[in-house]
């Protein structure tokens, strides 16, 4: 895999992988930044959350698993000094539907976290991760 990096101006980057989709990056202000996009530790968790969440949904439909919403929420804490890496990450997947089989559930997330989510894999080397599972009934 490959990707490229462009300086657009000041700390505004743009960057493109094999997919060859666009992702605009920016710092804040304070640091010379426009704030005109996403930071890139928080494309990191952005990233994690795609990569769990197309793992979890692509197994609960080998599953034959239908729900009506899924939603991922993670809240991370950083190294207080350089490099700040996440120390800690707190995954929420909340799931909306009828009768929705929760032992089901468990196993695809349990699957992603524990043989999948490559970038899952990645941040635990730095990272304690853990998650939970919430799911209403519609």
């Amino acid at each position: 895999m490959k990707a490229e990096v462009v300086n657009v101006k000041g700390l505004t980057f743009i960057g493109k992988a094999e997919s060859n989709h666009w992702m605009v990056m920016d710092g804040s202000k304070e640091f010379g930044g426009f704030e005109a996009g996403i930071k890139p530790m928080e494309a990191v968790l952005v990233a994690l959350g795609g990569c769990t969440g197309m793992d979890v949904v692509s197994i609960l439909n080998k599953m034959k698993v239908n729900f009506d919403s899924f939603e991922i929420t993670i809240d991370a804490e950083r190294a207080k000094e350089h490099p700040k890496v996440f120390t800690k990450i707190h995954i929420t997947y909340r799931f909306k539907g009828k009768n929705l089989p929760r032992d089901k559930i468990e196993k695809a997330v349990r699957l992603s976290q524990e043989r999948y989510c490559s970038v899952s894999a990645m941040l635990r080397k730095s990272a304690e991760i853990d998650w939970e599972i919430e799911i209403a009934e519609e």
